[in-house]
């Protein structure tokens, strides 16, 4: 039964009070204040200690969230979950309050910050509501609020960054109240448009006719293969990257046939149920139910599960840890990776297979994480238009002389009150109008940055005679399913929309796509690209029309049409194409790249500023391995550019001065773990065996014989080491273990090779193994660390699976 009670005063007495008994807790706030902190801090200490999850997320929207406040969270308990909403001057003002129990959920909506006079003696108003439906609808906005691209997790090394900006802020505003007001007006005037896919359960597809039994094609019959070697090789997670259009949701289908119990994860509730219409049509004789905010079903073969809700302790445990054999991961760039994480140390698959249609390593970093960097197949789109799989297009890069370094830059955006100031123009929507006019086929997508934007160029067509619509979550007129339709049977000749078809939804029959946007991502530009590329009778190609201007990532994203055979010599601009396709850029679009790759930020600033984020993300410094799975530059740019993992880290001042003096004592040794060759991981075996030893022994000479039970161990644990550097004649005949042979191989292998060839850093004699230099005691430990470091980043590398 649901219960609805108006609160006037004294919220903080209530909340403390489900904050006793509650399981969850979850706060969301627009800013908090000290004495709201120090106001629940006693109770949702308590929480915490008897194992209560609680989520925190709040902004920074003028900087009125103070950094003490923050710090406080810190100290409480680090098991509390806080995230930082990066407002980037758009507002940002919930107040809302919800506790999970046994016998009741409650939801605390209203006016009250997190600040003590908010919670107590102010002049508030607030809502309690106990309903089942209202609640679940709640949380599950909390969470995809909670881990929003726009949030950071609060760490150290992000309350450093935000404490810096919050004084710069303050010293830079004196006059606060009036600047608050101001900012205030303008939100009235022009409230933030940044739009989010409608959510549905109906996906359309071209036509609804029953398929019959299908089979694997393309190249979902060389990805099955290559999955079906990676586990035989004991691998126990791998990804796959597969161009849109390819059919990755009918691959994971066809490969979950083989397990009894499947679990699906995405971000989206379309993708969900795509997914699960996807399953039924490749298994007809399974059931399989649907696990989201709105539905809770636990029955059938593979349950379609939202990670919003399955990240919530509560309905993870729900389930058994061993429940699932096998868990499919789509990709993840809209959610914080640490909810994927926690669900996953959670569960015990036999084997975890993430898919994902976007290739780019700074975009996807986290999916290629979780997998471990095992890539069992890779096919991109232009790959897959050169196997005749996907539609060939014609690109036509049309010069766009809108001045993008006027407008203020806010980290991963630009400002959308300046830049529609620049787009809302009568002369800008001609030129648009016209570039489409010339080139267009006859379905098209027009990608825009902005509702504004969108309803203004929908209208403006129209006016010139054009069938336009602009399709949105604020769209009141048409509902989205309707508007498909009507594009694919030829009653609409474009619609405008901002970020509506990246996922999720096919088009085959669409032939043009118009981008009238900077591009910010090019995770987002690839799957936009994709939407165009699916083949359909109608069409022999897609047609790109893309207005080029001098924005962030103009140079960078026609990297993605490249097939590789371009001359780097040549300096040329224009990628090279996959044949049937055209690239055509105009002159001052040239003009323009040319003079964008001269200012190109050098490579060394580049690779300190990834490696800073993924600090800021970890909160802390990162290990070489981590740098390696979730950074997002390659790690081995790190290596051919400063030698070693611990010569960039001196470089960038993120060693402590011990750390330093040990670094230039040892660097010889260092950069020899680093860089000495390996056509096996022999080397590095032997090297691992010595730091089994402990930190105050590894560097002692060692034996062949007393090296033998570890190396041999080691290499036949799993069955992709043993395949992979194992499996020769010589040494196949060691599978079995033989204290003589392996002795004998790695006498003549790693230890006289490595000792030939490592500048008489090491030396080998009498079977004794040696370093050819002292360790001080003080010294010990953190070479330790340094070494072990490396050595571990080296065997992940050289053992990863790699996509042909």
């Amino acid at each position: 039964m649901s219960k609805v009670q108006l609160i006037t005063s004294q919220l903080g007495s209530h909340l403390l009070k489900q904050i006793d008994s509650a399981s969850s807790i979850c706060i969301l706030t627009s800013f908090v204040m000290k004495s709201g902190v120090q106001y629940l801090r006693e109770a949702l200490k308590a929480a915490a200690e008897r194992g209560a999850e609680i989520k925190v997320c709040t902004g920074d929207y003028l900087f009125v969230t103070q950094p003490e406040a923050l710090r406080m969270f810190l100290e409480i308990d680090s098991r509390i979950e806080v995230r930082l909403w990066r407002s980037n001057g758009v507002s940002f003002h919930p107040k809302a309050y919800l506790f999970q129990k046994e016998n009741q959920d409650s939801l605390f909506v209203g006016s009250s910050n997190l600040s003590r006079s908010a919670l107590s003696n102010g002049v508030e108003w607030n809502l309690s509501v106990s309903d089942e439906e209202v609640f679940s609808q709640g949380l599950h906005l909390f969470l995809e609020t909670f881990y929003s691209d726009h949030t950071i997790s609060l760490n150290q090394e992000t309350l450093k960054n935000y404490e810096e900006s919050y004084e710069k802020f303050h010293i830079t505003n004196p006059n606060l109240p009036q600047k608050w007001t101001e900012t205030e007006e303008m939100d009235l005037m022009l409230p933030s448009e940044v739009d989010e896919s409608i959510p549905t359960t109906e996906i359309i597809h071209e036509s609804s006719a029953p398929y019959g039994e299908i089979y694997p094609r393309f190249a979902q019959i060389e990805a099955l293969e290559e999955l079906n070697k990676t586990m035989e090789e004991d691998y126990d997670k791998a990804l796959v990257v597969m161009a849109t259009g390819l059919g990755k949701t009918y691959l994971a289908g066809f490969f979950a046939r083989n397990f009894k119990r499947v679990l699906f994860i995405a971000h989206l509730e379309e993708i969900l149920y795509q997914a699960k219409k996807s399953f039924q049509t490749v298994m007809p004789e399974e059931s399989f139910s649907i696990y989201n905010g709105k539905v809770k079903e636990r029955h059938g073969h593979t349950i379609f599960a939202s990670i919003y809700t399955l990240s919530m302790r509560r309905h993870l445990q729900a389930f058994d840890p061993e429940e699932f054999d096998l868990i499919i991961v789509d990709e993840f760039h809209h959610a914080a990776a640490e909810s994927y994480q926690r669900v996953l140390d959670y569960f015990n698959p036999k084997f975890l297979l993430g898919i994902t249609a976007t290739p780019d390593r700074n975009d996807n970093k986290d999916v290629y994480a979780i997998c471990g960097g095992n890539v069992a197949f890779r096919i991109d789109f232009l790959e897959a238009i050169q196997r005749s799989w996907l539609a060939p297009f014609k690109y036509f890069g049309v010069y766009d002389d809108t001045d993008y370094s006027q407008i203020t830059w806010l980290g991963n955006r630009y400002d959308e009150k300046e830049l529609l100031q620049l787009q809302l123009r009568d002369e800008m929507a001609e030129k648009v109008l016209n570039a489409w006019k010339d080139k267009r086929k006859t379905r098209t997508i027009g990608f825009c940055s902005s509702i504004k934007q969108a309803d203004f160029l929908s209208a403006f067509f129209n006016q010139k005679g054009f069938r336009a619509i602009s399709l949105h979550s604020k769209q009141k007129n048409m509902n989205r399913d309707e508007a498909i339709s009507q594009l694919a049977d030829g009653a609409l000749d474009i619609i405008f929309t901002v970020n509506l078809f990246n996922e999720g939804v096919d088009i085959p029959a669409v032939d043009t796509l118009l981008f009238v946007r900077p591009t910010e991502s090019l995770t987002v530009f690839t799957q936009q690209i994709g939407r165009g590329l699916r083949l359909h009778d109608s069409k022999e190609h897609c047609v790109i029309i893309d207005l080029i201007g001098n924005y962030r990532n103009a140079d960078v994203k026609l990297s993605l049409f490249d097939t590789g055979l371009t001359n780097k010599k040549m300096k040329t601009i224009e990628p090279v194409v996959p044949e049937l396709c055209d690239i055509e850029l105009d002159i001052q679009v040239i003009n323009l790249l040319k003079e964008m790759v001269k200012k190109k930020q050098p490579r060394r600033d580049k690779l300190v500023n990834d490696y800073l984020i993924l600090k800021q993300e970890l909160g802390r410094r990162p290990s070489y391995l981590e740098l390696h799975l979730k950074g997002a530059s390659d790690s081995l740019q790190y290596r051919q550019e400063f030698s070693s993992y611990y010569g960039f880290l001196e470089y960038a001042k993120e060693l402590s001065e011990n750390e330093s003096e040990i670094f230039h004592r040892y660097e010889q040794w260092l950069v020899e773990v680093e860089k000495t060759g390996m056509a096996k991981s022999y080397k590095m075996v032997v090297l691992l065996a010595m730091l089994e030893r402990g930190e105050y022994s590894w560097f002692k000479p060692i034996t062949s014989e007393e090296a033998a039970p570890f190396f041999h161990s080691y290499l036949t644990e799993t069955e992709y080491r043993k395949q992979i550097d194992f499996a020769d004649k010589s040494s196949k005949k060691l599978w079995n273990y033989d204290k003589e042979g392996v002795s004998k191989l790695i006498a003549t292998m790693p230890m006289s090779k490595w000792s030939g060839s490592s500048k008489g850093l090491i030396s080998y004699e009498e079977d004794i193994f040696s370093l050819n230099f002292d360790v001080r005691p003080e010294d010990q430990r953190v070479l330790f660390d340094m070494t072990k470091d490396i050595c571990e980043y080296r065997l992940h590398y050289h053992f990863e699976r790699k996509a042909k």
